[in-house]
């Protein structure tokens, strides 16, 4: 398990609504192809792109948009985020 838990942010929630994004505390050894077969097999949706980006605090975070078919809304409902 690379995936940690959703980041709960104000500005991880503007990108559910306005990019279809979510964004993920992930493990710092998960890499973007990891993290990208995780979320398509946790909660059966296509991903389009995965970017990574470590933070000052020395967290790992995964910023993944969802290909057109599949709806941020949903994933973020089964998470609990909206």
């Amino acid at each position: 398990m690379f995936i940690l838990g959703p980041l709960r942010t104000e500005k991880s929630i503007q990108l559910i609504e306005f990019q279809n994004t979510i964004c993920f505390n992930v493990d710092m050894k998960a890499t973007k192809d990891n993290v990208k077969k995780e979320v398509e097999q946790l909660f059966n949706v296509k991903v389009a792109d995965v970017r990574v980006n470590i933070t000052m605090k020395g967290e790992k975070h995964a910023f993944v948009r969802l290909a057109v078919g599949s709806k941020a809304e949903d994933v973020a409902a089964k998470l609990k985020l909206a």
